[in-house]
């Protein structure tokens, strides 16, 4: 037997971001949209816990035990003493280390794909539960759709969508890692008053009603300017978004990944071709949401 699970990527329309805590995280506001693109995670007994991976850029994944799908699976079997002897492939078609939860996604693949598996019977408040142990954007990947995310990004409180978002995505040529958006975050605020994160009201009623130009008014990402200082050639990618039509373009989370919301999903087309043509990023992919969390697809 064995079971698959198809998980989303995300987009953050809204990222607030506070001063740093005691325990070195800081309390977010984040409004996350889950989008169509997906990893799919399959689970199969084995004779031994194992990770394999396949599709774009799955050389850069880990395939040891500090993957975040052999992690669900471990602590799911620890909190029901089973032997986590299972077979973990994924296949990739989410950009790895995009600021898009690619790595969260597969790790709440494997807890679902896991869970169903083994038959443990987890209520979804135990498996929403490890998600956070696992990590701030798991719990999310779960539950797809749209949510509000606050403390570290794991307390979820899901969001009314009136309608269909269209999306643009530009991978950029490399990556970025969060703990240095955040460290660079850190260094840019230094001596500033960083407010409270808080949801924007105007954000949340446009995507309640399903507006595409109230919510391209209403986006916002405070690790954009960190990320920037980091990749500066970013700003040519969301220059390059904004010249073919996008009605906003911002960094995806902790990028590099820049997204762009488009009117519909024509004018998506044309920002994806008007992006490709630009030479500013490697690859350029479209999608919409928001789309469910974590499913099970085969078993």
């Amino acid at each position: 037997m064995s079971v698959t699970v198809r998980v989303p990527a995300k987009v953050n329309v809204q990222l607030a971001v506070g001063a740093a805590r005691p325990d070195g995280f800081h309390d977010l506001a984040n409004v996350f949209l889950a989008v169509g693109l997906h990893d799919e995670v399959t689970v199969t007994p084995a004779e031994e816990l194992r990770v394999t991976c396949e599709g774009p850029d799955a050389a850069q994944v880990p395939l040891d035990r500090t993957n975040l799908a052999a992690r669900a699976a471990l602590a799911l079997a620890g909190r029901y003493g089973i032997e986590p002897a299972v077979h973990l492939h994924i296949a990739k078609d989410i950009p790895v280390a995009g600021g898009m939860a690619g790595g969260s996604a597969d790790g709440a693949g494997a807890l679902l794909a896991c869970d169903t598996l083994w038959g443990t019977g987890a209520s979804r408040e135990e498996l929403l539960d490890i998600c956070a142990e696992l990590g701030s954007d798991v719990p999310f990947s779960l539950v797809g759709g749209a949510a509000l995310g606050t403390g570290r990004g794991e307390k979820l409180r899901p969001l009314d969508v009136g309608g269909d978002f269209s999306w643009v995505f530009a991978m950029a040529e490399r990556g970025l890692s969060t703990p240095a958006v955040f460290r660079e975050f850190d260094r840019l605020t230094a001596g500033l008053d960083v407010p409270e994160p808080v949801a924007s009201e105007a954000l949340l009623d446009a995507l309640a009603k399903g507006d595409p130009e109230a919510l391209a008014a209403a986006v916002s990402n405070d690790l954009q300017p960190a990320a920037l200082s980091l990749f500066p050639e970013l700003a040519d990618t969301l220059a390059a978004g904004s010249a073919a039509g996008a009605l906003a373009g911002l960094v995806s989370g902790s990028g590099p990944t820049t997204a762009f919301l488009a009117r519909d999903a024509g004018a998506a087309r044309k920002i994806a071709d008007a992006l490709r043509a630009s030479g500013t990023c490697r690859a350029v992919r479209t999608a919409s949401g928001p789309v469910p969390g974590a499913t099970v697809i085969r078993a």
